[in-house]
């Protein structure tokens, strides 16, 4: 598809809905012709929780001006809502993106903490549980499976390893897994259903999920074991420990970052190696040679979190472009990583690329997600696992896509063994 420069709107929710390669096709156009888009803010429907209108935003998609933003963060601000193209109140900034939207230093204080907080010892002990809880997926999809590979794997695999770490109980899992549908939904009706109210879902999804944190956290204060929310509760760095609603905040974070994230990783990669069979074949002959390339290649091709906001604190020049403080930018991450200034054959998929500076796990700065080498952890075991017990296994379908500008989700994707 050839796109008319004026034709693009990326607060167009129709947009969201087309096909990949016609998106791609559209950020190539930008790239080239008009790399610093500005469009008007989408408007929130059908809720009587008001928000108020906001200003635009400039779309950044290519690279070198991403990589600028993320490099400064004293410029380009994080704390007036990272995850949100609107401007939101505080209350709900810091509620559903706790650390992802602050800045120094409340950001290197929180950062601190749960560093201090994901110690060796206890990221040996989730590493551990991932090979556990992948067999015992891989064993139920293989003796009761729907054929939906989201459901039936990808979903429950990342959703208990994240659970499991925090010492939510298995009864809270389906609670958990619809919450963080409904938050990362951007309105699907398949999760917020037509003439349901959707900033009050959203707020009631996130207000059970804290609920749930806030009671297992004060449990861990006076019955600690090993586990991550212990340690949380527990950290300390200069007399500071997280308060409840911060640690509630993070594990929102976490449930919907780590949970939505690699899921969507997991779908993007049964696809794309159903497309490229040279390039599993390849993979499968030297699967440890090549799983470290391999599953940074997934995570780029895929880009499971589009985009993230940042707000200018003052007057700043961008490639050219004269951004004022309070302008709004979106980092295109997807974009990003098909910039040919900075990929060698973007649009080819190659197990074995290197270099692959990609910016699936965010752009280097402050923000770069804490969680990434887990999530690399979990993709490869899982596709190591499902290599050698279901050789055979394939995509016998389409995709169904989340109708999203934020998350580059698949809701179901059809399979058999």
């Amino acid at each position: 598809m050839s796109w008319a420069i004026d034709d693009i709107d990326l607060s167009d929710t129709d947009f969201w809905r087309r096909p990949w390669s016609e998106r791609e096709e559209a950020f190539a156009a930008l790239r080239r012709e008009r790399p610093i888009a500005f469009y008007e803010s989408p408007v929130i429907v059908g809720s009587a929780i008001e928000i108020p209108p906001s200003k635009g935003y400039y779309a950044l998609t290519r690279y070198r001006d991403v990589a600028t933003a993320s490099r400064h963060p004293e410029v380009f601000l994080s704390g007036p809502g990272a995850v949100s193209q609107m401007d939101l109140p505080t209350e709900m900034v810091e509620y559903f993106s706790g650390m992802i939207s602050t800045d120094n230093p409340k950001h290197a204080r929180l950062r601190r903490i749960v560093s201090k907080a994901f110690n060796p010892r206890t990221i040996r002990s989730v590493e551990e549980s991932i090979e556990r809880v992948a067999d015992e997926v891989i064993t139920n999809a293989l003796a009761s499976g729907s054929g939906d590979f989201i459901a039936d794997v990808a979903a429950p695999y990342v959703l208990e390893i994240i659970c499991s770490m925090m010492g939510v109980p298995e009864s809270e899992y389906p609670t958990a897994l619809r919450c963080a549908n409904v938050i990362l939904s951007n309105g699907d009706t398949e999760y917020i259903p037509e003439g349901t109210d959707p900033v009050l879902a959203v707020l009631e999804a996130g207000a059970t999920l804290s609920a749930i944190m806030e009671e297992i956290g004060q449990y861990r204060l006076e019955h600690p074991i090993d586990d991550i929310t212990s340690a949380l509760v527990n950290a300390e760095i200069e007399s500071e420990k997280l308060t409840h609603q911060e640690l509630a905040s993070f594990f929102v974070l976490l449930l919907t970052a780590g949970n939505e994230t690699t899921r969507t990783a997991l779908g993007h990669a049964l696809v794309v190696l159903d497309e490229h069979p040279e390039q599993r074949a390849r993979w499968v002959a030297d699967f440890e040679g090549l799983a470290s390339t391999a599953t940074d290649e997934i995570v780029r091709w895929a880009s499971p979190v589009i985009w993230m906001r940042r707000t200018l604190s003052v007057d700043y020049t961008l490639s050219g472009e004269e951004l004022r403080a309070g302008d709004k930018v979106l980092l295109f991450y997807n974009s990003a990583n098909r910039d040919d200034e900075a990929f060698e054959n973007p649009d080819v998929f190659d197990v074995g690329r290197s270099p692959n500076e990609h910016f699936g796990f965010g752009a280097p700065g402050p923000h770069f997600c804490l969680g990434a080498h887990l999530a690399r952890r979990e993709i490869t075991v899982m596709l190591r696992d499902l290599f050698v017990r279901t050789p055979d296994l394939r995509t016998t379908g389409e995709p169904s896509r989340l109708a999203s500008s934020f998350i580059n989700g698949i809701k179901h994707l059809p399979y058999s063994f």
